[in-house]
This record gives C-alpha cells, sequence and structure tokens, in this order.
C-alpha cells in the first residue's frame, strides 16, 4: 500500500540511490553504489557557480569487490560531482575497508574507519545500502546451491548449521512463526517447534 495522498507541496530536493549486485567470473561479487543529490531550482554552488534544477550536487559512486563470505576484497569509490573541488579527495580512505567482513560490526567499523573527517558524509552513508545489497545478491544464490548440494548428496537442505537470517530481523526471530516452521531445530519460542505455523 502506498503512502497516503500529502498535503500540497513542491518538490525541493531528490536523493536516488540505486544498488547493484554482479557475480563475477572470478568467483567474486561486485556490489555498486550510486549516489546522486538534485534540487528542483537553480542555486550558487562554492566551486562550481550555478547550478541548474536537475544538475546533481552530488554524484557519487561506490563499487565494494567481496567474496562469499561478504569479506571486502577491493574497493573503489569516485566523485563526479559534489560542492567543492577537493571533496573526491578523501576517496583513498575508503581502502581501510578492505579486508572487513559485511555482517556484525560493519557499520559501527565504517564510522570508525571512515566518520567524520576520515570520511565522506554520503560516500559513507551509501557503504549501508551497498552492505544490504551484497547480502541480498549473494546469500540466495550460495543457499540455493548448498541446497541443491545438500539434496544431491541426500542431506537435509540445512545441512545443521544456523541460518544466517536468524533474528537479522522481527520476522526471523528465533521465537517467530516463520523459524518455527523453516528451522525447528532453532527455534526458541513457547509453542511447540514441530507446530504448524499458521
Amino acid at each position: 500500500m502506498p503512502l497516503p495522498p500529502p498535503a500540497d507541496r513542491e518538490p525541493i530536493h531528490t536523493r536516488r540511490v540505486v544498488c547493484e549486485g554482479f557475480r563475477r567470473a572470478d568467483g567474486l561479487w561486485d556490489i555498486e553504489g550510486h549516489l546522486t543529490d538534485t534540487k528542483s531550482y537553480p542555486f550558487q554552488v562554492a566551486d562550481r557557480g550555478t547550478l541548474e534544477p536537475g544538475d546533481p550536487v552530488h554524484e557519487m559512486w561506490l563499487r565494494l569487490t567481496v567474496d562469499d563470505r561478504l569479506t571486502v576484497k577491493e574497493i573503489v569509490a569516485v566523485t563526479d560531482n559534489s560542492p567543492y573541488r577537493t571533496c573526491g579527495s578523501i576517496t583513498p580512505n575508503f581502502q581501510k575497508l578492505v579486508g572487513l567482513p559485511i555482517g556484525p560490526g560493519w557499520t559501527r567499523a565504517v564510522k570508525e574507519l571512515l566518520g567524520g573527517t576520515k570520511g565522506c558524509t554520503h560516500l559513507v552513508e551509501l557503504l549501508g545500502p551497498l552492505a544490504t545489497t551484497a547480502f541480498q545478491t549473494i546469500y540466495p544464490v550460495l543457499a540455493r546451491a548448498q541446497e541443491e548440494k545438500a539434496k544431491a548428496e541426500g542431506r537435509k537442505p540445512s545441512g545443521g548449521e544456523r541460518p544466517v537470517l536468524l533474528n537479522m530481523c522481527h520476522i526471523f526471530a528465533s521465537d517467530g512463526d516463520v523459524v518455527r516452521k523453516h528451522w525447528p531445530d532453532y527455534y526458541t519460542g513457547d509453542e511447540p517447534a514441530g507446530a504448524a505455523a499458521e
């Protein structure tokens, strides 16, 4: 269901974030993000003069190359447009993420390494959706491959391993119906694990 109709209003600012995930031929994964900020009116920018409506105030790119464990192997950060000419000079600092796994503690580590004056606010913000995109790209492909391998070997598809999604969101709470139905070995609720979820 979409948002309810708004009050009368006029557009002022638009931020667009597009994230895409790719499987590489060498077995790694590329996760790319593109961020743009535009205004609906002309205005002056410190080092660029007048920007017309729709001209990008910010236009930035990130590419994370990760392995199956979501460990960052390479990173490329690019600032194509920004209010100040020197904004892009901070992009080499993003190399600090190489070797960092995307998972618990990712956001905290990113802020420690690149927060405040150590990074670019907009590129750091882009790392959040990129991390989610990495997970959404890689997890389903690997889970499907593990399930097919287990079936071919006559084993339980879960393989007895703790589900990666467990407790990552309210829907995957260990005491909830989804876990009770799909991963009864990890169910911690009050209903019997074998009971059919409604």
